[in-house]
Order: C-alpha cells, then structure tokens, then sequence
C-alpha cells in the first residue's frame, strides 16, 4: 500500500467517491482498458471521470467519427453477394444468353437486374449485341473480386480509415439502396492534468475508511480517528425528468381555459361524421372540390345517420333554391351523397350540430366552442398534415356585430402569445362577410394562414336554427398557434415524440 498522499492532492482523495476511487489505479489506461480492469460499466467509468473533471484531475474530450457500416440490403448482398455478383455467376454457368432469358433465370428484381447490368457494363466486362449478354472478360478475371465486394467485407469501419480506392467504392456504393450506411458517433477520450498524473494509478485503499452518510449504526459505532468524505456540492448531477403532459395536450388544455374565462361552452362530437354536417349543413355544395376522395378521408361502405326531417328537409331547400331572398345553388340535392360517411376535415361540424340542438328554442343564444382533432388528404410538410387540431367557435345572438368577431379572436390569440395578427377579406362557402386570420412565424419569418371567420350566411343559420339570428363563426387551425408558441418551424416536430425533445420542452411564459 503506497503511503497517505498530502496537500491538495489529500483534499481532493477526501472527495473522491467509491466509483472514483476505483477508477484511479487504471487512470493510465484507455477508457475500455478502465472499465475491464475497475469491473464498472461505461456509464459508471464515465460519471467517475467527469466528476474528476470537476476536481481536475483529468480533461475530457469528445470527438465525432463517421463510421462505414452495412445497410439493410448490404447485410443480405454481404452473404448472398450483390446484384453483378449473381449476374455474373448466371452467365459464367450458362453461357451467352438473350436478356429475355437471363431475366427469368435470374432471381433478381427488375431494378437489382438494371443496376448489376450497369454495373457490369461500366467495369467493361459485359456488353450487350443483338439482344444478348456476352462476357468480356476471362475466367481468372471474373473470379476475382470486385473493389466493392472487396470493401463490403471490411465494414464496419471508420471512414478516416478509408484508402482512396475504397472512398471510391463507398461513393459508388452510396448511390445504391440500404447497401451502405454512414453512422456519426462520439468518439470521448480523457487525458490527465499535471494533477492527475499524481493520483494516477496510487492504492487509495486506505480512503475506504471515509463516512459515506450517517445511519444509527455509524453514529453507534463512532469513533474520533474517522472522517467523513468531502462533498462536491458543484457536482453536476444527473437531470430528472418528472411526468408531465405532451405540450401539445398542454396547449390544447390552456386554449379551452382561455374560451371557458371568456364564458364559451365546450362543444363535442364524433371524429367520423357524415357528410350532411360536416358539409351540407354548412352550404358547401355537393360538387365542391372538398368532397373529392384527393382531399378528404371518406369510409367505404358506410352510411350516417340524417337529424330530424324538418332539418334536412330546410338544408335540402337552402341547396336548391335558397332562403332568405338567395338562390341557392340550384341543382338537385342528394340524400345519398349527405349520407357519406368521412373523418371530419373540421370541427365546424360541431357548431352546425349546436345550432341544430337550439332549433325550437324561443331565445337562441349563447356561446360555444371546440377544440379537436381534423383530418385532410394533404401532402405532408413543414406546415401541412393530414391530421391536425383546429378551434372553432360561435356566438349566437342578435345583438352581436362583426367587430365582436374581431374582438374576441384578437384576445384568443393574444393570450395565446400570438402577438402579430392581421385579418384579411376572404370569401368562405357559409359565412358573409368573411375574413382570413393570419398570424407571424416568428421561426420561418413569414405570415401564415391560421384560419378563418365570418358571420354565418342565412342558408346555413335558418335551416339549422328555423330562423335567423346573426352568428359569429371562425375555425383557425390550432397547429400553427402552438408552432409559434414553443418556436417550432417544421409542424411534422409536433408528432416526433422524441423523448430527448419532450423533455426540454418547457410550457412557454405568457
């Protein structure tokens, strides 16, 4: 045993916890040699070294290192040999044969069949006259193995590694499917301050004697030639992360607040609806492009259920010649097509069925609003998804004007934190006048679209309601409100569920 070490050295061993002390007899060797010898595992060998770094005893570096590893394909090729391989074999068995022929005989697909021939064709040892296959090559020639087999044979490995002629192979190989893959991974090192080297490799047996904690049986057994080990109170310690809701739920949870403290009741419904509410019922005809299979997710097979018959009866009228001095559409109304059933495109259908419920009421007022789950056949991208959440609202009174509409969007969004709003005249199929809501991306610095409002048309209040009274309607999509509010440019970031992401993800401040 080496004797007792002193002065600030002796400080710094009074601090090192048991994983440190063990670590320190291996502290000239490599990490993997540390962790073999010590008998810890990496993560254990890894926390002992950065609490060191904290003392500093040892410095830390991480590096990136690209490695070369086999794909899903290259895996299978590597013990079934790669398209031109296979090729290659065919021909050599069964001599020259039509393309025809070597296509039924081989076990290739189409593309592996075009890739091997290219591939043979560019190395020249294939060519190609009056439709047959011919080799250019001899037979010691044939055998030997190409530079690509050649390199698949050798993965993995680290791409610095990589001789000119097999950074060829890889850029050749790069432009195949799944045969290749280049993984980035950190590479951590250490290496010892004038201090460590000190430490390095002494016996602190003689340290175990320290007081880890305090219990009964050390306060009973206590005695004055005992220490207590030194705490590193700057330590960094390991994050925990508690139990939360997804932010998403969060911010849907907090939109439903804002509405409730603005005296709006919550709407509900079904997310597969018919086609009547989801579209007849709001005076979107039966030939609009929305109710084509390219923009909406109907289901085959399955017919809705219609509301009362003086409901559809006044919807079925409002289409075809109109009310309230309007035209209607003028064309021939199908109950069949109304009875389609889809995964609704909005939550409007939610406030057609509300008003539908205060038909017969003598004073037809109030306040609702929903906050719930679309679906849209939409090409996916940085602010499009086929599944999307969207708020909608209504205020049913008579008393109630189109600067009302302005005023209680303006105080959603703002207590939203959607600071930078504007509203643009539109035209939408059920409301006159109509408006556009366009809010600032902050990220991509540029306005977008996040719904729109009106107050509804008569051909959709009186059929639903059996009389009018003025409606205020708006249906933002809610998606792009929680973007901006926890900065995310890319919506597809919302639905990742990446655990790392969620757990830094903090509610943002008002």
């Amino acid at each position: 045993m080496e004797k007792k070490p002193s002065s600030d050295l002796e400080k710094i061993t009074d601090m090192l916890s048991p994983m440190e002390r063990k670590v320190v007899p291996y502290l000239k060797y490599s990490i993997e040699e540390i962790e073999k010898k010590s008998g810890l595992d990496n993560v254990s060998v890894m926390r002992a070294l950065r609490f060191m770094e904290n003392k500093g005893l040892v410095k830390i570096k991480a590096t990136e290192q690209a490695v070369i590893d086999l794909g899903t394909n290259g895996i299978y090729y590597k013990k079934h040999h790669l398209p031109e391989r296979q090729l290659l074999t065919l021909l050599e068995s069964h001599g020259n044969l039509s393309l025809e022929e070597t296509k039924k005989l081989s076990k290739l697909s189409d593309n592996e069949f075009k890739v091997a021939l290219g591939v043979l064709k560019n190395k020249a040892l294939l060519s190609i006259s009056n439709g047959r296959l011919l080799l250019n090559a001899s037979k010691e020639e044939l055998m030997k193995k190409s530079l690509e087999e050649q390199f698949i044979e050798i993965l993995p490995i680290e791409q610095s590694k990589l001789s000119p002629e097999y950074l060829h192979a890889l850029e050749q190989l790069k432009k195949r499917k799944d045969i290749v893959q280049v993984n980035v991974v950190n590479l951590v090192s250490f290496s010892l301050t004038s201090l460590g080297h000190e430490i390095a490799g002494k016996d602190l047996a003689y340290a175990s004697n320290l007081i880890e904690e305090v219990s009964p049986e050390v306060i009973r057994a206590w005695s004055k030639g005992k220490k207590f080990r030194k705490y590193d109170i700057q330590a960094a310690v390991p994050k925990i992360s508690g139990g939360k809701r997804h932010f998403v739920n969060i911010s849907i949870n907090r939109a439903k607040r804002i509405w409730m403290d603005l005296g709006f009741q919550e709407m509900q419904g079904p997310l597969v609806d018919s086609s009547f509410w989801v579209f007849d019922a709001l005076f979107t005809p039966q030939d609009h492009p929305a109710r084509e299979m390219q923009d909406t997710f109907f289901i085959k097979g399955e017919k809705g259920k219609l509301p009362s018959s003086d409901v559809v009866k006044d919807v079925k009228k409002a289409h075809e010649s109109g009310v309230s001095g309007s035209k209607g559409w003028r064309y021939s109304w199908k109950e069949e097509e109304a009875r389609k059933v889809l995964l609704r495109t909005h939550t409007t259908c939610l406030s057609a069925r509300t008003l539908a419920s205060l038909r017969g009421i003598k004073n037809k007022t109030g306040k609702y609003f929903s906050v719930g789950k679309c679906f849209r056949n939409e090409t996916l991208d940085w602010s499009h998804g086929f599944e999307f959440n969207q708020t909608d609202g209504i205020v049913v009174s008579k008393d109630t004007n189109f600067r009302n509409l302005l005023g209680y969007l303006k105080e959603f969004f703002t207590k939203m934190g959607f600071a930078e709003i504007k509203f643009i005249p539109s035209f939408f199929a059920y409301t006159e006048p109509s408006v556009e809501i366009y809010g600032f991306h902050k990220g991509n610095k540029k306005w977008i679209e996040i719904g729109g409002a009106g107050i509804f048309r008569p051909e959709v209040v009186v059929p639903l309601l059996g009389e009018y009274v003025p409606v205020l309607a708006w249906g933002p999509g809610f998606d792009r409100v929680i973007m901006d509010r926890y900065g995310i440019t890319d919506l597809r970031e919302m639905y990742e569920n990446d655990i790392q992401r969620l757990r830094e993800k903090k509610e943002a401040l008002d």
